[in-house]
């Protein structure tokens, strides 16, 4: 289980699961045979220590993607959808599956499975679920699951000292937003040796960690993890200064 980079295929299935405190894990199948649902829920019992795999996150929390190559045309087509719950993360999406500015599908609402008092219940069962721990995690079936610690009073999770975690705050989703999002994935897979977890945090929508965090402009790049604490408004088309803040260089 790791970010580490690697290469998405030209076709592909992907499967995306959220929890409801924001975490993201998720899978790119070039097969597009893997039960993957069941394996993300397995990985977050391991990596969130949970009593059990949180089978209840499926449907209601998931997004899947289906690059596929239609015989008649001869063209890659793509098919993208995400649950009521997570659709507002379709740039995170898109950045984690190198779709650019796709426009994503809201699935159907299942009654039944996604009812959201019986969600709910599985709160006090689940308190880590319902947490935020900046984790942007992907999935391979070859991976050995690393213990992540719980974070506590605040303090992200970290693995060990060879992990970055970022937050990238933003006012609201926008083509702008979209394209940093982009440009900053696309730099970090390029020029990070270790892996790391970069969440992207709506001021809008919470206040309460921008203020945590001390941003008052937007857009604004954190780097909690490795200390000292780092950080950068404004100015994301700056790679030099991207990469000096991150400690790191160019490929």
């Amino acid at each position: 289980m790791t970010t580490e980079k690697v290469s998405i295929p030209q076709l592909f299935k992907g499967i995306a699961l959220f929890t409801p405190g924001g975490d993201l894990i998720y899978c790119i199948d070039p097969s597009k045979q893997g039960r993957w649902h069941l394996h993300l829920c397995v990985a977050l019992q391991e990596i969130l220590d949970l009593s059990e795999p949180p089978h209840f996150l499926v449907p209601c929390y998931s997004a899947t993607i289906d690059h596929w190559l239609d015989p008649r045309s001869q063209k890659v087509q793509t098919f993208a959808e995400a649950y009521p719950a997570v659709i507002r993360h379709h740039a995170v999406l898109n950045a984690v599956f190198g779709t650019g500015d796709l426009v994503w599908q809201t699935a159907p609402w299942q009654e039944g499975f996604c009812d959201r008092m019986v969600l709910s219940t599985y709160r006090s069962s689940f308190p880590q679920l319902w947490e935020d721990h900046d984790l942007v995690v992907r999935l391979d079936l070859t991976d050995v699951a690393p213990q992540y610690q719980p974070r506590v009073m605040n303090k992200p999770v970290v693995v060990n000292t060879q992990c970055y975690v970022l937050r990238l705050f933003v006012a609201g989703h926008s083509v702008t937003t979209e394209r940093i999002l982009t440009n900053l994935h696309e730099l970090l897979e390029r020029s990070l040796k270790y892996t790391y977890t970069l969440k992207v945090i709506d001021v809008l929508t919470h206040p309460e960690q921008a203020e945590i965090d001390q941003v008052s402009a937007t857009p604004t790049l954190v780097k909690v993890w490795p200390q000292p604490t780092r950080r950068i408004v404004g100015d994301m088309d700056n790679v030099d200064k991207l990469l000096q803040m991150l400690g790191a260089q160019e490929k």
